[in-house]
């Protein structure tokens, strides 16, 4: 574990290049007055960086300003290996400008995963009078997280054997099946007739058909054994956002087409299918993904007994008080503390064995501590003097300023 304090941008241009396996981070969102879209996109295209007028961001705090500009993610490709993957979290209002800035430093940008949950609180200004029931926002309940990938060195093949990145891990991060049968229909032997008018000659030779249908269930076998392939949704586990996916048996019974062709627009005229289209088979809730609650108190303040309380109150934020007593006193007092869980999922879904992990943006250290349960390596960074201190708390470092 290395956790460095300082301007990130200094601190990166002291690691050596492709020394680095993947990146997750939190960085700021940059919550503050929207820029001129313009004149920032001018100055990202001739220098990667603008100037910004805002000077306070999310709960008043003046790092979270803007989103990390272009030459920020410069550095973090210079570090980065061939193939190496980024995960940066990003507010719904400013996702545009954090993937631009990444795809600007010159990222693929490879899928947006969305963080879902239910504990949201809507912070609209409720208008009133005649115009009540009108308000300016809806309640929150997701955080869009960008996967990002370093081009690669070749195939992905080759990128693997020389780096040991470029891929995903997928039977790392499956979800349990819990018994669900997983099954979609193409593992039956016989299958419909070509479907929609897509013709494929295969399906015309019930030899290839066979074959076929013993692959899909080997996959399908796999699947109900190792778990359900991982999706680009993450949900919390509330009663809230499962009870939106009910349990589902998929289809129940046979269907046919009404026996009428159908003209489309893309494809031209398509053929019916006449033949009846048997039931898929499978089941469980359609919250089929992994699932990971938002942060409590005793994982927040983990390995912090020795600090003070701190009161949540950004820089000129507008927070509640009870009394004496401050709103929700905390020893870590990040007013974005993520989830260990969700950070061990997420470096383990990027990142080889054994391999190392950078946090540009540390906050409290949530990555690094959840890469130290994986047993990957880490490097964290982080401008605040007090989360640099708490991050080194619940890593248990020597604070070194």
């Amino acid at each position: 574990m290395k956790l460095l304090h300082g301007d990130n941008l200094a601190l990166l241009a002291t690691l050596p290049d492709n020394s680095i396996d993947a990146v997750a981070t939190d960085p700021p969102y940059g919550l503050g007055e929207a820029p001129d879209a313009l004149a920032m996109l001018r100055d990202w295209l001739e220098t990667g960086h603008h100037d910004v007028k805002s000077k306070r961001g999310f709960m008043g705090k003046m790092w979270d300003n803007f989103v990390p500009q272009p030459v920020q993610w410069h550095e973090v490709y210079r570090v980065l290996k061939p193939g190496g993957h980024v995960l940066a979290f990003a507010g719904t209002r400013t996702q545009d400008l954090m993937a631009l800035g990444i795809r600007l430093a010159g990222f693929e940008i490879r899928d947006l995963v969305a963080w879902v949950y239910g504990s949201g609180f809507p912070k609209s200004h409720n208008l009133e009078g005649e115009l009540e029931g009108y308000g300016t926002a809806l309640k929150p309940a997701l955080e869009p997280i960008t996967l990002a990938r370093k081009p690669l060195e070749g195939t992905v093949v080759a990128n693997m054997l020389k780096w040991h990145t470029g891929a995903i891990n997928v039977d790392g991060c499956r979800v349990p099946a819990n018994g669900d049968k997983l099954g979609g229909g193409a593992e039956k032997d016989v299958q419909s007739d070509k479907p929609e008018g897509w013709d494929r000659p295969w399906r015309n030779n019930p030899e290839a058909q066979r074959a076929h249908a013993e692959r899909i269930r080997e996959n399908v076998q796999k699947a109900e054994a190792a778990g359900r392939w991982p999706a680009n949704l993450i949900h919390d586990g509330s009663d809230e956002v499962v009870g939106l996916f009910p349990y589902s048996k998929g289809q129940i019974s046979a269907s046919r087409s009404d026996g009428t062709d159908k003209t489309n627009i893309v494809y031209g005229k398509m053929r019916h299918n006449p033949e009846v289209m048997q039931p898929r088979g499978d089941s469980g809730s359609a919250a089929r993904f992994f699932y990971c609650a938002k942060v409590s108190p005793s994982e927040r303040n983990a390995g912090l007994s020795d600090l003070p309380d701190k009161e949540w109150k950004g820089d000129g934020a507008a927070i509640p008080q009870r009394g004496e007593r401050p709103f929700n006193p905390s020893k870590n007092n990040h007013p974005t503390v993520k989830p260990i869980a969700l950070m061990r999922y997420l470096c383990r879904l990027i990142t080889p064995p054994g391999g190392t992990v950078l946090d540009p943006w540390m906050g409290s250290g949530s990555t690094g501590v959840a890469c130290k349960e994986e047993g990957f390596q880490f490097i964290g960074m982080e401008q605040d003097e007090g989360y640099y201190v708490i991050a080194c708390h619940r890593m248990n470092v020597e604070i070194e300023m």
